[in-house]
């Protein structure tokens, strides 16, 4: 199978993330809940990782890297931290359901959505900058689309938030891994990733990076403070309740290491060259429109593209019966889709990774002219 999904997760994963799960399930208990071997290197497993996290995200203190089940966990925190009844928020106009979805959920809340076009980064800016208003409350923006690949300038967007001295909540699910990522120089309140993408690791796993503390959004035990009724005040328990998936943890430790070996810039240059030879190998058949950057370093490692009197489910069900896997539809995000233009019909989405080529792209080019 050639896999061209890794926008939802990534399949190929680094061969120490599969033999760093198999190992913690043989090796590790619950961390904080004893000083017997098996639940010391679980606590060293967990420390690890968010060193490691924290070096490569700019976070400063390791305590401040919060480990949570995928991005959606970290973005409902962060949303329900800082978004209260009655809060005005703006949109980047690309969010996924997991950061609209939790707004639905708190009353009264008034969304605005900055409107502008694909891959034009200074549009959008003076956009952003003429909708931030002295009324909103918090801004939440995306870092790279998960429908287009688009990346959005979330540095001159976190600039802009820090001279109007409002909080961001960035959702860098499309881009950690891939794009550098810098918590610290950001300002940002909260940045969160899953670890199955770009980070590759296991599925169920994710970081929640903290400029403060957070409003738990679930209860229970840390292994701390036992007699309080209360969760603790400080990160990361405060936001860490139950168990640990100290399994994911330790895969997605072994994820972060192999980004540190390989180098993020490496990695965003492969899979935009592959997004490229893509995009120009599509733009060449009949009837294919391909949403693609012309500028270098406006589009990651995501594609979308529709084919004229085609349903995109139909393209990618076919291309699923020759042996290739992509994603087709709104991708979870109708948002992204409504000011892209592509909200009546979705897309059909191809997404590389460090393990794709460009022989497999060639050989997706030549499924689709097989498909007419």
């Amino acid at each position: 199978m050639i896999y061209l999904d890794s926008a939802a997760t990534t399949y190929q994963k680094p061969p120490a993330v599969f033999r760093a799960v198999r190992g913690a399930m043989a090796s590790m208990t619950s961390p904080g809940r004893g000083t017997y071997g098996p639940a010391a290197r679980a606590s060293r497993t967990l420390l690890a990782c968010r060193e490691e996290a924290a070096a490569l995200f700019q976070v400063g203190q390791p305590e401040r890297v919060v480990l949570t089940f995928n991005a959606t966990h970290g973005l409902n925190i962060a949303v329900h931290s800082l978004v209260k009844p009655g809060a005005t928020v703006l949109l980047s106009g690309y969010e996924h359901n997991a950061v609209t979805r939790p707004l639905a959920s708190i009353a009264d809340v008034r969304l605005r959505v900055v409107r502008a076009p694909l891959f034009c980064p200074n549009l959008f800016l003076e956009e952003l900058e003429r909708r931030l208003t002295p009324e909103v409350d918090v801004v939440i923006c995306t870092h790279v689309s998960n429908v287009f690949g688009y990346v959005l300038p979330v540095e001159e967007v976190a600039a802009l938030c820090r001279r109007r001295q409002v909080p961001l909540i960035v959702d860098a699910s499309q881009s950690a891994g891939v794009l550098p990522v810098r918590m610290e120089d950001w300002g940002a309140a909260f940045v969160a990733m899953p670890g199955h993408k770009g980070l590759y690791g296991p599925q169920g796993t994710g970081l929640l990076l903290c400029q403060a503390g957070g409003e738990p959004l679930i209860a229970g035990g840390t292994g701390s403070l036992s007699r309080q009724p209360e969760m603790p005040d400080f990160l990361p328990d405060r936001l860490e309740a139950g168990t640990h998936n100290v399994p994911g943890v330790a895969g997605l430790l072994e994820g972060l290491r192999f980004l540190r070996r390989r180098g993020i810039h490496s990695l965003f240059c492969h899979e935009a060259a592959l997004v490229r030879q893509a995009a120009e190998g599509l733009a060449q058949l009949p009837r294919v429109q391909v949403y693609s950057a012309g500028e270098k370093g406006c589009q990651s490692g995501v594609l979308s593209f529709r084919v004229a009197g085609r349903d995109p489910g139909w393209v990618a069900e076919e291309l699923g019966q020759r042996g290739i896997a992509v994603r087709a539809g709104l991708h979870c995000a109708p948002l992204a889709h409504a000011t892209g233009g592509t909200e009546a019909t979705g897309t059909v989405r191809v997404s590389f990774s460090a393990f794709n080529t460009g022989q497999e792209v060639e050989r997706f080019l030549k499924t689709m002219r097989r498909l007419g």
